[in-house]
């Protein structure tokens, strides 16, 4: 059964250097772009040692993620071969940065003629942010003047540059909004930093006006809506702030941050209001997460440790930290970097469950489960969801199923919920009280294309209302027709009717769209044989055992291999 669920060129900045040594222009070829990892190199220590071997193995470790190893092999270029410490010096720059070492970033901050204007825009943004982290905002704000900083720093110099007023006194700076025409991030979070700095000179009516802009609307973010709880707390309109909370809650109610807010609110405990350091790292925050997103993966980590420096206790930007490094293959890393988020957070659930899930990546499934249910003990939401989704990666369907029940006693009509018990209690065998939940939980939300599919398949793969499942997953393929799973299960539907070229054409579309799924080209290889395709059936199936298909369908796909796929079943009548 199948369940339906949810390198690149990385140019630096390092410019054209012309006139250097031989050094220096291999240096310069090798920096343009890296389009995938080098080989790890080690340099040769004493004899035989050569800048350019140390700027190889500088590279290799900057694109492995290690990055402080590259800021010491990059260190060993410049001081080998003065000629070539233009380049290496800007490398080992981003290298140790990108470590999380704010500090000596900003004494190798580029700031000769020769250095690319990208990494001095990057190098100014560093400067100023270890001012405001040490005290010095008032000799660091020119750095962050519009015209000085060029593209893609452009948006952080914006954000971050309020925030260096407020820190140096300057009230009038301090209440300018960021501009930066055409970047949604600088127009919404500029309004929401001009929001709190208002609240900081006590300029309240000015300050819920633009709260007030930000929450409205019909899906107004999380972030949005904390932020003006917080404020009706810190002014004693607790019962206000609830009401925000809950308007929210009503569409996601598990979201512990909300949760925790609302508790606090209803224990009259109000948020402090952060600090102009816990704002300005509040501020970059999202511009970090946005360049993720995007794909710029070092510019978003560089980033990240910006605001770190700003605000070590920023737990969302060490949860997104921890999730770079796992990505780089750093799990050590990652690991202490989820370790910084303590109990007591709202973030703490999310970082058990990453760290659980990051013993799961490396084959380590009796470490997750443990750390699963001990975070899930305590009885958290999100603790206990994550426990069920662990369990049922390693296939304990019941036990996954039946840990979600006390929390669906308590929240009855939480269709993530029952969609997720639904999954697990398939999956377990136990298909009525599957049935039971999926149907409840389509009646909650009749349009969720995944709750469409998943039903709508489950039927079909069991042969019963199929005129029904084939009308549900029409629903689901309607909203996402580029979704491969999708398209299968329609595939799969006139197959089980009996249609067998339209399957045949439907499952085409979806080894198309989802090559490398095995059930889907399991499912392709029967259809070709019902057409008589028996050669290209064969084909299909013995692709699907090059695609790491799982025990049961590997079983079905040999037995297939070697006998066929019998007489066609009797099927069903199909209504006109």
């Amino acid at each position: 059964m199948n369940i339906r669920s949810m390198d690149r060129c990385r140019h630096e900045g390092l410019g054209r250097i012309a006139g250097r040594a031989a050094v220096v222009a291999m240096v310069a070829s090798l920096a343009a772009c890296a389009s995938s990892p080098g080989p790890a190199v080690t340099p040769v220590e004493g004899v035989g040692a050569t800048p350019y071997g140390q700027f190889l193995a500088g590279r290799a470790a900057l694109n492995d993620g290690r990055n402080a190893e590259a800021s010491t092999y990059y260190g060993a270029v410049g001081r080998m071969d003065p000629e070539a410490a233009v380049i290496a010096d800007e490398r080992a720059f981003v290298a140790t940065l990108l470590a999380g070492d704010v500090t000596s970033a900003a004494k190798l901050a580029p700031t000769s003629e020769g250095a690319s204007p990208s990494n001095m825009a990057l190098g100014r943004i560093v400067r100023a942010v270890e001012g405001m982290s040490t005290g010095r905002a008032r000799s660091v704000r020119d750095l962050l003047a519009p015209d000085t900083v060029v593209f893609p720093h452009r948006s952080a110099a914006a954000l971050l540059a309020p925030w260096a007023a407020a820190m140096s006194g300057d009230r009038e700076g301090q209440a300018v909004r960021p501009q930066a025409p055409g970047d949604r991030i600088v127009d919404v979070f500029g309004l929401l930093g001009q929001a709190r700095l208002f609240e900081h000179e006590n300029r309240f009516d000015e300050a819920e006006t633009n709260f007030k802009v930000l929450s409205g609307g019909d899906s107004p973010s999380v972030t949005s809506v904390l932020a003006y709880g917080g404020f009706l707390e810190r002014r004693k309109r607790g019962p206000e702030a609830i009401a925000l909370y809950d308007r929210l809650l009503a569409a996601d109610p598990r979201n512990g941050a909300l949760n925790a807010a609302r508790s606090r609110a209803a224990a009259g405990r109000a948020e402090p209001l952060p600090t102009l350091r816990q704002g300005a790292s509040q501020s970059l925050t999202p511009l970090a997460a946005a360049l993720v997103v995007a794909g710029q993966d070092q510019l978003g980590m560089a980033y990240l440790r910006l605001t770190l420096r700003l605000d070590p206790e920023n737990y969302g930007a060490w949860l997104l930290v921890g999730d770079r490094l796992e990505d780089a293959g750093l799990i050590d890393d990652a690991r202490a970097a989820y370790a910084r988020v303590p109990a007591g957070v709202p973030e703490h659930a999310t970082a058990q469950a990453k760290m659980a899930w990051s013993h799961q990546r490396a084959g380590e499934p009796e470490t997750a489960l443990r750390l699963a249910r001990q975070a899930a003990a305590g009885g958290d939401l999100e603790a206990v969801v994550n426990l069920s989704d662990l369990l049922r990666a390693n296939e304990k369907f019941s036990e996954s199923a039946d840990v979600l029940s006390p929390v669906l006693a308590a929240s009855p009509k939480d269709w993530r919920l029952l969609y997720a018990r639904g999954v697990s209690l398939e999956r377990a065998g136990r298909w009525p009280e599957a049935e039971k939940d999926l149907s409840l939980a389509l009646a909650l939300n009749p349009d969720e294309p995944e709750l469409l599919n998943y039903l709508g398949y489950s039927w079909i793969d069991r042969g019963e209302n199929l005129e029904k499942a084939i009308e549900l997953v029409r629903r689901a393929v309607n909203q996402n027709p580029r979704s491969g799973a999708m398209v299968d299960s329609l595939g799969w539907a006139y197959f089980r009717l009996g249609d067998y070229p339209r399957a045949v054409e439907t499952l085409e579309q979806a080894v198309e769209l989802q090559p490398g799924d095995p059930e889907i080209n399991g499912h392709l290889g029967d259809a070709y044989w019902r057409v008589g395709r028996r050669d290209e059936a064969g084909f299909q199936w013995k692709r699907v055992l090059t695609l790491e298909p799982d025990a049961k369908i590997r079983a079905e796909v040999e037995r297939k291999l070697a006998q066929g796929l019998g007489p066609a079943p009797v099927l069903p009548a199909r209504k006109p």
